[in-house]
């Protein structure tokens, strides 16, 4: 069972698309506030942000793209980016300018749902088994939702947090990028190793002094990725 009172933006300037996905949304029981431009998304938004953010790349005016990224200045929402291509530029730049997921037009309600499910999960939920974490100058605090580095507190996303609590759980562990998808975004993936690629970049950014040259999350050739003791 989702919380009570879960709303939802969508951001979508055709109409027939935008009405069908309200009515999927509704028929699940969440709210559901709608924009069919940038502008309107953003000032509904900084009105009275929502639960989740599901925005089409293409917008007249203001693009998808930085509708996420003034999003995600101001809010670790989760956000899934809506693109008519599955082409590796539209997806990895929806992920790079702070998108949780992306969804492929056409999409059936169910997967539509299914995904913001997972998003809600995981947005709320930790692994009480682990309460604190140091590794070097990096602390993680999953029972706060905190990660410090030299004492100072880094403001990730929910799902780059959840990415490295993973990653924290067994250091030393080489995670494959299916078992990250699994386990981080926890649901049906065909294998899109882009989503693991695109915020292990994002999450080096914050975490690393150096992200180019990586010490505390890095890369273990043709195997996927571990957090270094």
């Amino acid at each position: 069972m989702m919380a009570v009172g879960t709303r939802i933006l969508t951001v979508e300037d055709d109409e027939r698309i935008r009405t069908a996905v309200k009515m999927a949304l509704e028929d699940e029981g969440w709210a559901v506030e709608e924009a069919d431009n940038g502008e309107a998304a953003l000032e509904i938004f900084n009105r009275h942000p929502t639960d989740v953010v599901l925005i089409d790349i293409m917008l007249p005016g203001i693009d998808g793209f930085e509708v996420c990224r003034s999003i995600r200045r101001a809010s670790d929402v989760p956000i899934v980016m809506v693109t008519a291509r599955a082409d590796t530029h539209d997806v990895v730049a929806g992920l790079e300018a702070g998108a949780d997921d992306y969804l492929t037009k056409p999409f059936a309600p169910k997967e539509l749902s299914a995904r913001i499910r997972a998003l809600l999960r995981r947005a709320r939920t930790h692994d009480p088994a682990i309460t604190h974490l140091t590794f070097g100058d990096l602390e993680i605090l999953p029972e706060q939702g905190m990660v410090l580095r030299n004492g100072e507190e880094l403001h990730l996303t929910k799902t780059e947090f959840r990415l490295l609590v993973e990653l924290a759980s067994s250091p030393g562990r080489v995670f494959s990028r299916e078992v990250l998808l699994e386990r981080v975004w926890g649901y049906g993936y065909f294998g899109d190793g882009r989503l693991v690629d695109v915020h292990i970049r994002r999450l080096r950014t914050k975490i690393e002094s150096d992200p180019a040259n990586p010490r505390h999350v890095v890369t273990v050739r043709g195997l996927g990725y571990k957090l270094q003791t």
